[in-house]
């Protein structure tokens, strides 16, 4: 394993300007290259609330996947929200070789024959922007070489997939159209579908293409879900919601509650609902998106409010000549190059 070469190889690979699926896919050939691993699940999260919005995954049954995502969101070992100071854990290091310490592993993975999983959390200063999860059944647990191999691709990749995710704003991507108005799912406590509001499966079906007649169900309604779940035992602290990107720019919000009822709060039924981002939830995402600071981020927020520059200094405490420094710092960073062109980008209109 030539972990220099592997590296050069991943540089490459992240300044390219893929989407964040091309992107994902073409690492995962050079990691396994270098690496080595059977299956794998990388999903894109929602920078703020670190819940998963995207995911990407290559597992033995597909249709298992609603209860890998319920208990991998109920465990708390290796879980990517704990990964803080190290974004690189296994679990056969963190469990001392007793992967039954794990729930995910008693209630699924043993029945695959998993024997280890390598978790990375991509993480900047912006936000959670991913986590990645590969497992190995056949072959020996990830050694400290593999890991460190992990550990160096965390930095280039976290900023080539939030490069990714701030190019879904600009015009020209090919995607769906926009949403007419909120969707709802109803899911049940382990993730079933249980129906869906009337009017609800020919936009799912516009949203979620299928071959099958399978319920077109977006995999961040099971994401939100199950993290609702971990909210309610006390797992995790995020609020169960997620923005996920549809194409052509659009942008939807995914929440989830429980419905009201005379059952237990933990045998109610969960609602989904999935509509178009508001005009504040896509702001602040394209803020951290494009890497601003928390002064170019009061500027956007201003900008967008429509205050014109004497009104914005006046609101920043700064000279009118500062705030259009600030202002030529945000066009780099967003590749705009006036107010409406920036406003059109970041609000979708």
């Amino acid at each position: 394993m030539d972990a220099s070469a592997a590296g050069s190889r991943i540089a490459r690979i992240c300044s390219a300007d893929d989407d964040a699926r091309t992107l994902r896919l073409r690492l995962l050939d050079e990691i396994r290259r270098t690496v080595g691993f059977d299956y794998y699940v990388w999903v894109l999260t929602d920078p703020e609330t670190t819940v998963g919005a995207a995911p990407l995954a290559a597992v033995p049954d597909l249709a298992d996947v609603p209860r890998l995502i319920r208990l991998r969101y109920l465990t708390a070992l290796n879980r990517w929200t704990a990964l803080t100071d190290d974004p690189v854990a296994s679990l056969d290091r963190a469990t001392g070789g007793s992967p039954d310490r794990s729930l995910l592993w008693r209630e699924l993975l043993s029945r695959y024959g998993v024997r280890d999983v390598a978790s990375v959390v991509f993480r900047d200063r912006f936000g959670c922007w991913a986590f990645l999860e590969l497992w190995r059944t056949g072959r020996g647990p990830f050694g400290e070489a593999d890991l460190a191999v992990l550990r160096d691709l965390t930095a280039p990749v976290t900023a080539a997939l939030r490069r990714a995710q701030a190019q879904t704003f600009a015009a020209g991507h090919a995607g769906v159209g926009r949403l007419s108005g909120p969707v709802v799912l109803l899911l049940s406590p382990d993730l079933q579908v249980r129906g869906q509001t009337p009017g609800t499966h020919e936009p799912l079906r516009r949203l979620v293409p299928r071959d099958d007649d399978g319920p077109p169900v977006p995999a961040g309604a099971y994401n939100v879900a199950a993290q609702l779940l971990a909210v309610e035992a006390g797992v995790d602290e995020h609020p169960a919601w997620a923005r996920a990107h549809l194409g052509n720019g659009v942008w939807s919000t995914l929440r989830a509650a429980r419905l009201d009822g005379p059952l237990p709060a933990e045998r109610r039924d969960i609602a989904v609902t999935i509509e178009a981002s508001t005009p504040g939830e896509r702001l602040s995402l394209f803020a951290l998106a494009c890497g601003l600071s928390d002064r170019e981020r009061e500027l956007l927020d201003h900008v967008a409010a429509g205050l014109d520059t004497v009104e914005v200094a006046a609101r920043m405490h700064l000279s009118a000549h500062t705030v259009q420094d600030h202002l030529k710092s945000v066009f780099t960073k967003t590749g705009t190059h006036s107010r409406r062109a920036l406003l059109s980008r970041a609000l979708g209109r």
